[in-house]
């Protein structure tokens, strides 16, 4: 009958929808142990002391190189490394310190607003809800900071780890946030955290978004489809 038909191509859909993802864990579970061997240790790539600047940092870091943000901070924590500090230096000033970082304008005038509101909230606090409150804190920059400061299980995903879960076939996800759904399904909680700082460093010491051979890639060679090595060798 025309239901025995139908159910029995769902069930067809079904079984290679889990089987699809089977593949995905085994191949995830083979990346973290290359990537636990490679970086068994995950320091904070970004210059901090508590959690307000670890905040500000990931905050300043959007759109601008770790390296860059490293080389700001220390000037603007020196004269504003709490929220009051940082209201009394304002805005301008604080652009000024910035300036060489991408967007300096809007995050100047944010750190401002999010100092203020940080204050009106008695500090810092460990929640979803009031993080994302916050001036220039989106979701990735509050993942950052439950997951690096308070220890809670989060899975940050910026560009380059959507580029990588991408060209790994672990996600076909079209959006970060996508991406981080499929990859939180693919390595338990207790290494979200850790796997989020892995993926960084290997993609910025071996596998850099251009001019890069998958072939050669000791991750990409063997985990990346034939169709992705072939499309982006001729890129």
């Amino acid at each position: 009958s025309s239901f025995n038909y139908i159910s029995h191509k769902n069930l067809k859909k079904i079984l290679l929808k889990i089987f699809l993802q089977m593949i995905r864990i085994v191949k995830a579970q083979k990346i973290g142990i290359i990537l636990d061997k490679l970086y068994p240790e995950t320091p904070i790539p970004l210059n901090h002391k508590d959690s307000y600047t670890l905040l500000v940092a990931v905050m300043l870091s959007a759109q601008t190189t770790d390296k860059k943000v490293n080389e700001v901070t220390p000037r603007l924590f020196n004269q504003a490394d709490t929220p009051s500090k940082m209201i009394k230096l304002g805005e301008k000033n604080i652009r000024d310190i910035i300036k060489e970082i991408g967007l300096a304008p809007t995050k100047a005038k944010n750190l401002v607003t999010m100092a203020q509101q940080i204050l009106d909230n008695d500090g810092i606090k460990p929640s979803w809800d009031f993080l994302e409150s916050l001036a220039g804190v989106g979701h990735k920059t509050a993942s950052v900071l439950m997951s690096q400061w308070y220890n809670i299980p989060a899975f940050p995903v910026d560009t380059h780890i959507h580029r990588l879960a991408s060209r790994w076939g672990l996600s076909k996800a079209k959006n970060v946030s996508m991406t981080e759904n499929d990859l939180k399904k693919l390595w338990p909680k207790n290494e979200w955290n850790r796997k989020h700082l892995q993926i960084i460093y290997f993609g910025r010491e071996y596998c850099p978004a251009r001019n890069h051979n998958l072939s050669n890639c000791m991750i990409c060679s063997w985990a990346a489809s034939k169709k992705r090595i072939k499309s982006e060798s001729k890129k």
